[in-house]
């Protein structure tokens, strides 16, 4: 468990390093990382589905975000800061590639689930809801209000993108 109390703290700099900083770029990545660290925290906890969930509302969030600060604050074209941009975009590359292999390295293999209740909903998930496809038995009975939420989530970050990227209309005169 010591890898959620790591991303714990990673969150928590990363939001005070938010509240602090002066540009409103840097603290929109700030807030970036600390979804990005809570898609980690769901991954420790053997929450696949709302790591991804997470993860693109959190990047559909950032590119709005993004977006609209853009016009607001440009510090890194005015201020000659490339060298530390581009060192930080090193160190966080490595970092994310290197993390990147240490979770696909500890991935289980094929057909050898971590987590007991898949092979009961496989045994007796015919038996349980009456339906014919197992697949169907799952998604729709046992996993119908997650998938509904997951739709929903999808739903208004995509309205939140077409509010933000339309293009302000113009008043008909008479």
């Amino acid at each position: 468990m010591i890898e959620i109390h790591l991303i714990l703290l990673f969150m928590i700099t990363a939001a005070v390093i938010a509240v602090e900083v002066k540009d409103l770029l840097s603290s929109v990545v700030a807030i970036g990382s600390v979804g990005i660290g809570l898609s980690l925290a769901f991954l420790v906890l053997k929450a696949p589905d709302l790591a991804i969930m997470q993860l693109v509302v959190e990047i559909l969030s950032l590119i709005i975000l993004v977006r609209a600060t853009m016009r607001k604050d440009l510090p890194f074209s005015i201020s000659g800061r490339w060298v530390f941009n581009t060192f930080a975009t090193i160190f966080f590359l490595i970092v994310f590639l290197t993390a990147a292999y240490i979770a696909l390295k500890n991935i289980q293999s094929f057909g050898n689930p971590v987590l007991g209740i898949s092979k009961t909903y496989i045994d007796k998930g015919m038996e349980m809801t009456g339906a014919s496809n197992v697949v169907a038995a799952i998604t729709l009975n046992f996993r119908s209000l997650d998938s509904l939420g997951e739709a929903m989530a999808l739903l208004t970050s995509v309205i939140g993108i077409l509010a933000v990227a339309r293009r302000i209309g113009y008043n008909k005169r008479s």
